[in-house]
C-alpha cells in the first residue's frame, strides 16, 4: 500500500553499501521506518531528504514492517541545527526520546507539531535546555509517565511549598515529606517553572531566562525522575554530559 505523509527524521542508519534506514515520525501514523535506496550515493536525489532533522513530505510504499522511499520533497532541512554541536546535540536527545518512547504506527499530531516547532525554536536562538526540558514533559505526558506536580500524591493537598518525590512520583507538602527522605527541595520559582512547563505549548514559547541555578534544579529533578520511573539509556543524554563536563 502507498502513503503520503508529512515526516521528521528523527533516526537514519546505513543500510548495505549504498542505502540508508530512516525513521520517521509523521503526523499521520506516527513513528515508521523507511529505506531509502541509493541515499549514500554521491548524486542520489535522496540524500538530503534521509538526512537527521529534515521536514518533509514522504511518499513510500509498505508491504511489511519496512517502507521503501518512492518520492519526497523537503519542507525545511533544518540545515542550521546539523551546522551548530550544540543545536545537534539537544535536537538528537529529542528526536532520540521521540524514538525511544513512542510505539510505532501510533499517530500524535499534537506531539508531532511540539517536535516541530522544539527544532524551530532552537533554529531562533531559544535557551536549548528550556525547550529540551518541555518536550521532555510533552513526551512523558503523551506517553503516561507524567508526574504528579499540581497537589500533594500522599494526601492530595495543594501548597505553595513542596518537594518532588522521584519514588512516589510528584510533589510532597511539608506535612507529608517524611514519606520520602530522599525527596528534592523546591524553591518557588523553580516549582511554578516545572508546574508551567508541563502545560506549555512549545508553539507559544518566547524568549525566556531561566536562571543557572533554576535550570540545574530542573534537570536534577527530571533526570531523577526519569532514571526513576522510564529507565531508558539514552545515547545523547550521555553527550550532553559530556559536553557540560568539559565545557563544549
Amino acid at each position: 500500500m502507498q502513503y503520503q505523509v508529512q515526516g521528521i527524521v528523527i533516526r537514519s542508519m546505513d543500510y548495505g553499501e549504498g542505502n540508508k534506514i530512516i525513521t520517521l515520525f509523521t503526523r499521520e501514523m506516527g513513528k515508521v521506518a523507511v529505506i531509502v535506496r541509493g541515499a549514500k550515493k554521491l548524486k542520489s536525489r535522496y540524500g538530503s531528504v534521509s538526512q537527521l532533522f529534515t521536514f518533509g513530505d514522504y511518499l513510500f510504499f509498505r508491504s511489511g514492517q519496512l517502507g521503501t522511499l518512492k518520492h519526497a520533497e523537503i519542507i525545511d532541512s533544518h540545515h542550521r541545527i546539523r551546522e551548530d554541536l550544540h543545536l545537534s546535540a539537544y535536537a538528537s536527545y529529542m528526536a532520540e526520546l521521540t524514538d525511544r518512547l513512542l510505539a510505532d504506527y501510533e499517530a500524535n499530531p499534537f506531539l508531532f507539531d511540539q517536535l516541530n516547532s522544539a527544532f524551530q525554536g532552537l533554529i531562533e536562538q531559544k535557551d536549548m535546555q528550556i525547550v529540551a526540558f518541555i518536550y521532555e514533559m510533552k513526551i512523558w505526558a503523551q506517553s503516561g509517565y507524567l508526574p504528579e506536580l499540581e497537589v500533594c500524591v500522599a494526601c492530595r493537598n495543594d501548597s505553595h511549598t513542596m518537594a518532588f518525590s522521584p519514588a512516589l512520583g510528584g510533589m510532597l507538602c511539608e506535612k507529608c515529606r517524611h514519606k520520602d527522605p530522599q525527596a528534592l527541595s523546591l524553591s518557588p520559582g523553580t516549582l511554578k517553572l516545572i508546574r508551567l512547563f508541563a502545560q506549555m505549548d512549545i508553539r507559544r514559547l518566547g524568549q525566556i531566562d531561566v536562571k543557572p541555578e533554576t535550570k540545574a534544579s530542573l534537570k536534577r529533578l527530571m533526570r531523577a525522575y526519569f532514571d526513576t520511573h522510564i529507565g531508558v539509556a539514552l545515547k545523547t543524554r550521555g553527550f550532553l554530559d559530556q559536553m557540560e563536563k568539559y565545557g563544549v
